[in-house]
């Protein structure tokens, strides 16, 4: 019992120690599950640039690690070591992988430390330019009038646009045709060439295709109207009829289960002060991202919200039965 007990204050010396000295020697990756060169790669990067100064001027990088609807690289920062030194940026997947991959390796709720939401990006409904209908009104109009004929576009299973499409015909009590691509691009392409009918995607993909005339666009997800020039005369879904339509897809930062408490506080304090980096927000803002302030940005509002997140979006998946594996 001695030693055990000896062997214990040991190992807790070398933690607090670990912890007073982190980050020291070594960079810190922050594994992004998508690949690069996309909305949720991008903010990864804005961040690791916003957060080396609150962290001592330490080195962070950036590791895509792609595939599974964003499982592949979640499964990797859960069996990372619990250091500090391997962390976990991911967006509104993290509360629909345990419905939309049947064989996750982990468990979102208890094999991850939650560190604060980062933002929340909109999502606008856009049609194809050739779509007779002018306004929403209209658009719903034409949607009963084309039911069973209706391709709505998403970028591959497990994507934002996947989910906005999912939660819209759930919404709407309609099915349409999904068309998966893989990736954003080849969607919008396609939607601008009259191929699919409908899609819903982050304004960080929409805006351009939206300032340029090559796309309708109808409404926005967010509960009230934005207020980027661009979109503010867009309504939201909510206003349009769809009670409580709200998608926004939010990233969040987390840590293997079991990295030290004062790592994880070190870690939270470095991102609320990113969070408030100027260079950081007007990156953010260029993106159509609102970055987070409320209570999210701390790890017990961040794991509530996840946790009601998952708890809104299982219904819908399993209704759809698509899923990412």
């Amino acid at each position: 019992m001695k030693k055990l007990l000896a062997l214990t204050a040991i190992a807790a010396v070398a933690i607090g120690a670990h912890a007073q000295d982190y980050p020291s020697g070594k960079p810190i990756s922050i594994v992004v599950p998508f690949a690069a060169g996309g909305p949720t790669d991008r903010v990864a990067r804005d961040l690791a640039e916003a957060l080396r100064k609150p962290l001592g001027g330490a080195s962070v990088v950036i590791d895509n690690v792609p595939g599974a609807g964003s499982s592949i690289g979640a499964a990797k920062v859960a069996r990372a070591a619990p250091d500090g030194y391997t962390l976990l940026l991911n967006h509104i997947a993290m509360s629909t992988i345990p419905t939309l991959v049947r064989n996750v390796p982990f468990k979102v709720e208890s094999d991850f430390e939650y560190l604060g939401i980062i933002n929340d990006v909109p999502m606008t409904l856009i049609a194809k330019p050739s779509l007779p209908a002018n306004n929403y009104k209209e658009l719903t109009d034409w949607i009963a009038a084309n039911k069973g004929k209706i391709n709505l576009g998403n970028a591959g299973v497990g994507s934002a646009s996947h989910l906005c499409g999912l939660l819209y015909q759930s919404a709407m009590k309609t099915e349409m045709t999904p068309v998966p691509y893989k990736g954003t691009a080849p969607a919008i392409t396609d939607l601008i060439g009259g191929q699919i009918d409908l899609l819903c995607d982050q304004t960080t993909n929409t805006s351009p295709q939206i300032e340029g005339k090559k796309v309708k666009a109808y409404a926005v997800t967010t509960p009230k109207r934005l207020t980027v020039p661009l979109l503010k005369d867009l309504p939201t879904l909510q206003e349009s009829g769809l009670k409580d339509f709200q998608v926004t897809i939010w990233h969040g930062l987390y840590a293997p289960k079991g990295t030290p408490a004062p790592v994880l506080k070190k870690l939270n304090d470095a991102l609320k002060v990113a969070l408030k980096d100027p260079d950081f927000l007007k990156k953010e803002e260029a993106l159509g991202a609102v970055v987070a302030v409320d209570g999210r940005i701390e790890p017990d509002g961040h794991k509530k919200f996840v946790q009601a997140e998952i708890a809104k979006w299982s219904p819908i998946i399993k209704a759809a039965g698509v899923y990412a594996d």
